[in-house]
């Protein structure tokens, strides 16, 4: 009788050896964003964990830590063929989160999962994610790449992201510190960023035109480009911000839109007011709206409408705080005012039924 072979892991669908040289394929994108805190990054130690050395720069150091992935704009990225944009996707949605507490992002973490490794889709993945640590200013420390046949069905990977900051104690900004009259600063958002795809998609549900690269009659690029345009990351305002005085609180607008996220920054008997029409909103909402329907209210309780950071500061600091967003680059707007709460909900839209 003839012997059957061995088994191999291989032979059951992880190759291992295909891990290993995939690590060396992204060596030099990690290397990469380690400039951001030079001499922090430490070499030596088991080989399983990074490293990286906080320092005596901080009195009373507070560490802040974030974790999100992209969510179902994965779908549109794989049937593209555009994967470095989403790797800066990841790192924009896990630190513009650690941010909001005033912390600046020391390093990044990522995680990998696919059916199959295919080496150059993937290094493709985190040659964004490092790009996305270079404009943080953070070190892609490490990370991990699963190889799992039969969980994910082949061309398809997941991504989770996992980014650490740090703060002095005394310098952290949360909801307790905003007051009546605050004025609410917003920043502008790319477009969609990484939220409401599951409904984008359903507006879309012809594959076909997503592949265009022809200019979209409602809109002034393609929709493929509109669809997949990298989210924002606000850590280089955020630092600007950090420098400023009268700053109070700072909201991160992501899936929820400004009622779901603003809420969170004000404490009980304000309300957060917004006047959409000082601020522009980028033609991918307008089409999305259109296209649907969506009702206008469902618009802004899904997506940014184009403001992708809200910033809530002393009436006084305002001026000094939009100046200084605008000289390095910002185009900062007066979106609204904290006000006392004396009915409806805790945000309100001008001119948008809630």
């Amino acid at each position: 009788m003839d012997e059957q072979p061995s088994l191999t892991y291989r032979s059951a669908g992880v190759d291992v050896s295909a891990g290993e040289s995939f690590v060396e394929k992204i060596a030099g994108a990690l290397r990469s964003t380690h400039l951001a805190h030079p001499g922090r990054i430490l070499g030596e130690g088991s080989g399983f964990a990074g490293m990286f050395r906080l320092g005596a720069s901080y009195r009373d150091p507070v560490l802040v830590s974030g974790t999100d992935g992209v969510g179902t704009k994965l779908k549109l990225a794989q049937r593209l063929g555009a994967h470095a944009g989403i790797g800066v996707d990841l790192v924009a949605m896990c630190v513009n989160d650690v941010i909001t507490s005033g912390a600046a992002p020391l390093f990044f973490l990522d995680y990998i999962a696919s059916g199959k490794l295919e080496a150059e889709v993937l290094a493709s993945v985190v040659e964004g994610v490092a790009q996305g640590c270079r404009v943080a200013g953070c070190v892609l420390l490490g990370g991990e790449t699963a190889e799992m046949p039969e969980f994910y069905e082949a061309g398809v990977y997941d991504l989770a992201g996992f980014a650490v900051g740090a703060v002095e104690r005394e310098d952290i900004l949360e909801a307790s510190n905003v007051r009546e009259g605050d004025v609410l600063i917003g920043l502008l958002s790319s477009g969609i960023h990484s939220n409401g795809y599951s409904l984008v998609r359903r507006v879309f549900d012809d594959p076909n035109e997503w592949t265009g690269d022809e200019i979209h009659p409602d809109l002034d690029t393609s929709l493929k480009e509109a669809l997949l345009a990298p989210t924002r990351i606000y850590a280089p305002a955020a630092s600007v911000i950090r420098d400023q005085k009268g700053v109070h609180a700072i909201a991160h607008i992501t899936g929820g839109g400004l009622p779901g996220n603003v809420s969170r920054i004000l404490p009980p008997g304000l309300q957060a007011v917004f006047h959409p029409q000082n601020w522009p909103q980028p033609g991918i909402f307008g089409l999305i709206e259109k296209r649907g329907p969506v009702s206008r209210g469902e618009m802004f309780r899904t997506f940014n409408m184009g403001l992708g950071l809200v910033v809530a500061t002393e009436p006084v600091a305002a001026r000094e705080v939009m100046d200084a967003l605008r000289k390095s680059g910002e185009a900062p707007c007066r979106a609204g005012e904290v006000r006392a709460k004396k009915e409806g909900a805790p945000v309100v839209i001008e001119g948008v039924e809630p």
